[in-house]
Protein backbone atom coordinates (compact mmCIF):
# COMPACT_ATOMS: atom_id res chain seq x y z
CA UNK A 1 0.00 0.00 0.00
CA UNK A 2 1.32 3.41 -0.92
CA UNK A 3 2.21 5.88 1.79
CA UNK A 4 1.28 9.46 0.95
CA UNK A 5 2.75 12.53 2.60
CA UNK A 6 0.92 15.76 3.46
CA UNK A 7 2.95 18.80 4.47
CA UNK A 8 2.48 22.57 4.66
CA UNK A 9 3.56 24.81 1.82
CA UNK A 10 6.85 26.66 2.37
CA UNK A 11 8.25 29.59 0.45
CA UNK A 12 10.91 27.30 -1.04
CA UNK A 13 8.05 25.41 -2.75
CA UNK A 14 7.15 28.47 -4.85
CA UNK A 15 8.33 27.07 -8.19
CA UNK A 16 7.00 23.54 -7.79
CA UNK A 17 3.63 24.83 -6.54
CA UNK A 18 3.20 27.15 -9.52
CA UNK A 19 4.36 24.49 -11.99
CA UNK A 20 1.77 22.11 -10.58
CA UNK A 21 -0.99 24.75 -10.83
CA UNK A 22 -0.03 25.31 -14.46
CA UNK A 23 -0.79 21.70 -15.44
CA UNK A 24 -3.47 20.73 -12.93
CA UNK A 25 -6.93 19.50 -13.94
CA UNK A 26 -8.88 22.04 -11.91
CA UNK A 27 -6.84 25.19 -11.31
CA UNK A 28 -7.05 28.82 -12.38
CA UNK A 29 -4.58 31.67 -12.05
CA UNK A 30 -6.08 32.53 -8.63
CA UNK A 31 -4.14 29.57 -7.20
CA UNK A 32 -0.76 30.88 -8.41
CA UNK A 33 1.32 31.96 -5.43
CA UNK A 34 1.72 35.48 -6.85
CA UNK A 35 -2.05 35.87 -6.65
CA UNK A 36 -2.51 34.12 -3.33
CA UNK A 37 0.16 36.17 -1.61
CA UNK A 38 -0.83 39.69 -2.62
CA UNK A 39 -2.68 39.86 0.74
CA UNK A 40 -0.50 37.49 2.75
CA UNK A 41 -0.37 39.98 5.62
CA UNK A 42 -4.10 39.38 6.19
CA UNK A 43 -4.02 35.59 6.37
CA UNK A 44 -2.00 32.88 8.09
CA UNK A 45 -1.23 30.62 5.17
CA UNK A 46 -1.87 26.94 5.80
CA UNK A 47 -1.75 25.63 2.24
CA UNK A 48 -1.04 21.92 1.96
CA UNK A 49 0.90 19.79 -0.50
CA UNK A 50 0.25 16.07 -0.99
CA UNK A 51 3.01 13.77 -2.28
CA UNK A 52 3.13 10.25 -3.61
CA UNK A 53 6.74 9.57 -2.63
CA UNK A 54 8.62 12.36 -4.49
CA UNK A 55 5.77 13.27 -6.82
CA UNK A 56 3.40 16.14 -6.01
CA UNK A 57 -0.15 14.94 -6.73
CA UNK A 58 -2.40 17.57 -5.07
CA UNK A 59 -2.40 20.93 -3.34
CA UNK A 60 -4.92 22.69 -1.12
CA UNK A 61 -4.82 26.50 -1.02
CA UNK A 62 -5.76 27.23 2.59
CA UNK A 63 -5.38 29.51 5.59
CA UNK A 64 -5.72 28.99 9.33
CA UNK A 65 -7.59 31.01 11.95
CA UNK A 66 -7.00 29.62 15.42
CA UNK A 67 -7.99 25.95 15.33
CA UNK A 68 -9.99 26.30 12.10
CA UNK A 69 -8.67 25.74 8.56
CA UNK A 70 -10.33 27.28 5.51
CA UNK A 71 -9.88 26.54 1.82
CA UNK A 72 -8.49 29.98 1.37
CA UNK A 73 -10.67 32.85 2.62
CA UNK A 74 -8.76 35.32 0.49
CA UNK A 75 -9.84 33.65 -2.77
CA UNK A 76 -13.19 33.85 -4.54
CA UNK A 77 -13.20 30.06 -4.72
CA UNK A 78 -10.88 27.26 -3.69
CA UNK A 79 -10.83 23.55 -3.09
CA UNK A 80 -8.50 20.64 -3.64
CA UNK A 81 -6.38 20.93 -6.79
CA UNK A 82 -5.07 17.77 -8.44
CA UNK A 83 -3.49 16.51 -11.62
CA UNK A 84 -5.37 15.42 -14.75
CA UNK A 85 -4.50 11.77 -14.13
CA UNK A 86 -6.03 11.69 -10.63
CA UNK A 87 -9.09 9.43 -10.51
CA UNK A 88 -11.98 9.55 -8.06
CA UNK A 89 -10.64 6.80 -5.80
CA UNK A 90 -7.33 8.61 -5.38
CA UNK A 91 -9.12 11.86 -4.53
CA UNK A 92 -10.84 9.96 -1.71
CA UNK A 93 -7.48 8.71 -0.42
CA UNK A 94 -6.01 12.23 -0.60
CA UNK A 95 -8.96 13.57 1.41
CA UNK A 96 -8.33 10.91 4.08
CA UNK A 97 -4.69 11.93 4.41
CA UNK A 98 -5.54 15.63 4.57
CA UNK A 99 -8.13 15.03 7.32
CA UNK A 100 -5.59 12.97 9.30
CA UNK A 101 -3.04 15.75 8.89
CA UNK A 102 -5.49 18.41 10.11
CA UNK A 103 -6.45 16.33 13.15
CA UNK A 104 -2.81 15.67 14.02
CA UNK A 105 -2.20 19.43 13.91
CA UNK A 106 -4.98 20.17 16.42
CA UNK A 107 -7.42 21.58 13.88
CA UNK A 108 -11.00 21.40 15.11
CA UNK A 109 -12.88 22.64 12.04
CA UNK A 110 -12.33 22.50 8.30
CA UNK A 111 -14.23 24.82 5.95
CA UNK A 112 -14.24 23.90 2.27
CA UNK A 113 -15.26 26.23 -0.59
CA UNK A 114 -15.08 24.48 -3.99
CA UNK A 115 -14.79 26.27 -7.28
CA UNK A 116 -18.18 26.52 -9.10
CA UNK A 117 -18.82 23.49 -11.28
CA UNK A 118 -19.04 25.39 -14.58
CA UNK A 119 -15.35 26.31 -14.47
CA UNK A 120 -14.34 22.81 -15.56
CA UNK A 121 -16.24 20.94 -18.23
CA UNK A 122 -14.56 17.66 -17.24
CA UNK A 123 -16.18 17.77 -13.79
CA UNK A 124 -14.79 18.67 -10.39
CA UNK A 125 -16.99 17.26 -7.62
CA UNK A 126 -14.98 14.33 -6.33
CA UNK A 127 -13.66 16.06 -3.22
CA UNK A 128 -17.11 17.19 -2.03
CA UNK A 129 -18.43 13.61 -2.29
CA UNK A 130 -15.67 12.17 -0.14
CA UNK A 131 -15.78 15.03 2.37
CA UNK A 132 -19.50 14.46 2.91
CA UNK A 133 -18.91 10.72 3.30
CA UNK A 134 -16.38 11.61 6.01
CA UNK A 135 -18.83 13.79 7.91
CA UNK A 136 -18.71 17.20 6.24
CA UNK A 137 -22.03 19.00 5.82
CA UNK A 138 -23.36 21.85 3.74
CA UNK A 139 -22.79 24.92 5.91
CA UNK A 140 -23.97 27.57 3.45
CA UNK A 141 -25.25 27.83 -0.11
CA UNK A 142 -25.22 30.91 -2.31
CA UNK A 143 -26.53 31.65 -5.78
CA UNK A 144 -23.81 32.17 -8.39
CA UNK A 145 -25.08 33.78 -11.59
CA UNK A 146 -23.46 32.89 -14.90
CA UNK A 147 -24.14 32.77 -18.65
CA UNK A 148 -23.56 29.51 -20.50
CA UNK A 149 -22.19 30.56 -23.89
CA UNK A 150 -23.03 27.18 -25.42
CA UNK A 151 -26.69 28.20 -25.26
CA UNK A 152 -28.43 31.04 -27.12
CA UNK A 153 -28.23 34.33 -25.25
CA UNK A 154 -31.38 35.20 -23.30
CA UNK A 155 -30.91 38.90 -22.57
CA UNK A 156 -34.31 40.35 -21.68
CA UNK A 157 -36.28 42.32 -24.25
CA UNK A 158 -36.31 45.37 -21.99
CA UNK A 159 -32.51 45.32 -21.72
CA UNK A 160 -32.16 44.97 -25.47
CA UNK A 161 -34.68 47.75 -26.07
CA UNK A 162 -32.67 50.14 -23.91
CA UNK A 163 -29.45 48.83 -25.46
CA UNK A 164 -30.62 49.84 -28.93
CA UNK A 165 -31.50 53.30 -27.61
CA UNK A 166 -28.24 53.93 -25.78
CA UNK A 167 -26.27 52.55 -28.71
CA UNK A 168 -27.11 55.86 -30.36
CA UNK A 169 -25.64 57.91 -27.51
CA UNK A 170 -22.10 59.19 -27.37
CA UNK A 171 -20.79 56.28 -25.29
CA UNK A 172 -17.30 54.94 -25.86
CA UNK A 173 -15.97 51.65 -24.48
CA UNK A 174 -12.25 51.63 -23.76
CA UNK A 175 -10.01 48.81 -22.56
CA UNK A 176 -7.94 50.64 -19.97
CA UNK A 177 -4.31 49.89 -19.26
CA UNK A 178 -4.65 51.11 -15.68
CA UNK A 179 -7.35 51.11 -13.02
CA UNK A 180 -6.95 54.61 -11.57
CA UNK A 181 -9.97 56.28 -13.16
CA UNK A 182 -12.36 53.44 -12.44
CA UNK A 183 -11.18 52.91 -8.85
CA UNK A 184 -10.94 56.58 -7.88
CA UNK A 185 -13.86 58.09 -9.80
CA UNK A 186 -16.39 55.27 -9.99
CA UNK A 187 -15.89 52.12 -7.91
CA UNK A 188 -14.69 53.46 -4.56
CA UNK A 189 -17.07 56.47 -4.42
CA UNK A 190 -20.03 54.32 -5.47
CA UNK A 191 -19.38 51.56 -2.93
CA UNK A 192 -18.77 54.06 -0.16
CA UNK A 193 -21.94 56.04 -0.84
CA UNK A 194 -24.24 53.12 -1.54
CA UNK A 195 -22.94 50.44 0.85
CA UNK A 196 -20.46 52.27 3.12
CA UNK A 197 -17.75 49.82 2.09
CA UNK A 198 -14.63 49.57 -0.07
CA UNK A 199 -13.47 47.18 -2.81
CA UNK A 200 -11.83 43.99 -1.56
CA UNK A 201 -8.75 44.94 -3.58
CA UNK A 202 -7.09 48.29 -3.02
CA UNK A 203 -5.93 50.19 -6.09
CA UNK A 204 -2.30 49.29 -5.43
CA UNK A 205 -3.22 45.61 -5.04
CA UNK A 206 -5.18 45.43 -8.29
CA UNK A 207 -2.35 47.21 -10.11
CA UNK A 208 0.16 44.72 -8.74
CA UNK A 209 -2.03 41.79 -9.78
CA UNK A 210 -2.38 43.24 -13.27
CA UNK A 211 1.40 43.39 -13.54
CA UNK A 212 1.70 39.75 -12.49
CA UNK A 213 -1.21 38.51 -14.63
CA UNK A 214 -1.54 40.90 -17.59
CA UNK A 215 -3.62 38.48 -19.67
CA UNK A 216 -5.96 37.52 -16.83
CA UNK A 217 -7.00 40.94 -15.53
CA UNK A 218 -8.68 43.44 -17.81
CA UNK A 219 -10.43 46.74 -17.22
CA UNK A 220 -13.15 48.02 -19.54
CA UNK A 221 -14.64 51.47 -19.00
CA UNK A 222 -17.41 53.54 -20.58
CA UNK A 223 -16.90 57.24 -21.29
CA UNK A 224 -19.52 59.85 -22.05
CA UNK A 225 -18.37 63.29 -23.21
CA UNK A 226 -14.85 62.35 -22.12
CA UNK A 227 -15.97 61.49 -18.58
CA UNK A 228 -15.85 57.96 -17.18
CA UNK A 229 -19.37 56.80 -16.26
CA UNK A 230 -19.05 53.03 -15.74
CA UNK A 231 -16.58 50.18 -15.69
CA UNK A 232 -16.12 46.45 -15.27
CA UNK A 233 -13.01 44.67 -14.00
CA UNK A 234 -12.66 41.16 -15.42
CA UNK A 235 -10.77 38.13 -14.12
CA UNK A 236 -10.21 35.84 -17.11
CA UNK A 237 -9.34 32.13 -16.88
CA UNK A 238 -9.01 29.60 -19.70
CA UNK A 239 -12.74 28.99 -20.09
CA UNK A 240 -14.50 31.57 -17.91
CA UNK A 241 -14.74 35.36 -17.84
CA UNK A 242 -15.62 36.66 -14.37
CA UNK A 243 -17.00 40.11 -13.64
CA UNK A 244 -15.06 40.89 -10.47
CA UNK A 245 -16.19 44.51 -10.15
CA UNK A 246 -18.87 46.47 -11.95
CA UNK A 247 -19.96 49.98 -11.05
CA UNK A 248 -21.41 53.14 -12.51
CA UNK A 249 -21.66 56.81 -11.58
CA UNK A 250 -25.06 58.44 -11.04
CA UNK A 251 -24.81 59.90 -14.54
CA UNK A 252 -23.86 56.49 -15.89
CA UNK A 253 -26.88 55.01 -14.16
CA UNK A 254 -29.15 57.46 -15.97
CA UNK A 255 -27.45 56.53 -19.24
CA UNK A 256 -27.65 52.77 -18.45
CA UNK A 257 -23.94 52.67 -19.21
CA UNK A 258 -23.25 49.55 -17.13
CA UNK A 259 -25.86 47.49 -18.99
CA UNK A 260 -24.42 48.82 -22.24
CA UNK A 261 -20.96 47.63 -21.21
CA UNK A 262 -22.15 44.25 -19.96
CA UNK A 263 -24.06 43.48 -23.15
CA UNK A 264 -21.09 44.41 -25.33
CA UNK A 265 -18.72 42.28 -23.24
CA UNK A 266 -21.13 39.33 -23.24
CA UNK A 267 -21.23 39.34 -27.03
CA UNK A 268 -17.47 39.89 -27.28
CA UNK A 269 -16.51 36.95 -25.07
CA UNK A 270 -19.13 34.63 -26.52
CA UNK A 271 -17.64 35.32 -29.95
CA UNK A 272 -14.10 34.83 -28.60
CA UNK A 273 -14.81 31.23 -27.58
CA UNK A 274 -15.11 31.45 -23.81
CA UNK A 275 -17.53 28.98 -22.26
CA UNK A 276 -19.09 30.99 -19.42
CA UNK A 277 -19.50 34.56 -18.23
CA UNK A 278 -19.47 34.48 -14.43
CA UNK A 279 -21.28 37.40 -12.75
CA UNK A 280 -20.72 36.15 -9.22
CA UNK A 281 -22.95 35.80 -6.20
CA UNK A 282 -25.93 37.93 -5.14
CA UNK A 283 -25.84 37.37 -1.39
CA UNK A 284 -27.08 40.02 1.04
CA UNK A 285 -27.44 40.38 4.80
CA UNK A 286 -31.19 40.99 4.50
CA UNK A 287 -33.86 38.52 5.61
CA UNK A 288 -34.03 36.94 2.13
CA UNK A 289 -30.29 36.29 2.09
CA UNK A 290 -29.86 37.72 -1.38
CA UNK A 291 -30.18 41.01 -3.23
CA UNK A 292 -33.43 41.06 -5.18
CA UNK A 293 -32.17 43.86 -7.43
CA UNK A 294 -28.87 42.14 -8.27
CA UNK A 295 -30.60 38.83 -8.96
CA UNK A 296 -33.06 40.51 -11.32
CA UNK A 297 -30.34 42.50 -13.08
CA UNK A 298 -28.16 39.47 -13.71
CA UNK A 299 -31.02 37.24 -14.82
CA UNK A 300 -32.19 39.94 -17.24
CA UNK A 301 -28.68 39.91 -18.71
CA UNK A 302 -29.14 36.21 -19.44
CA UNK A 303 -27.65 34.54 -16.37
CA UNK A 304 -28.74 31.22 -14.94
CA UNK A 305 -28.36 30.22 -11.30
CA UNK A 306 -25.56 27.88 -10.23
CA UNK A 307 -24.59 26.85 -6.72
CA UNK A 308 -21.69 28.19 -4.71
CA UNK A 309 -21.50 25.73 -1.83
CA UNK A 310 -19.66 26.00 1.47
CA UNK A 311 -18.94 22.87 3.52
CA UNK A 312 -17.88 22.42 7.14
CA UNK A 313 -16.31 19.44 8.85
CA UNK A 314 -15.96 19.14 12.61
CA UNK A 315 -12.69 17.31 13.19
CA UNK A 316 -12.38 17.07 16.97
Amino acid sequence: MKNYLVRPYQHSDYQIWNSFIGQAKNATFLFHRDFMEYHKDRFEDFSLMVYDEQKLIAVLPANRVGDSVYSHQGLTYGGLVYSKKTNGELVGIIIDYIIDFLVSNDCRSFYYKPIPSFYFITGNSEAEFFLVKKGAFLDRKEMNLAIDFSQPLTISKSKLKHFRRIDELDLEIIEEQDFDSFWNLVLQPRLLKKYNTFPVHSLSEIVSLKQSFPDNLKQFSVYHENQIVAGITLFISDTVVKSQYGATTENGERLRALDYLFINLIHHYKDSGKLFFDMGIVNDDNIKGYSVGLLQQKQELGCSIYSQDFYKMNLL
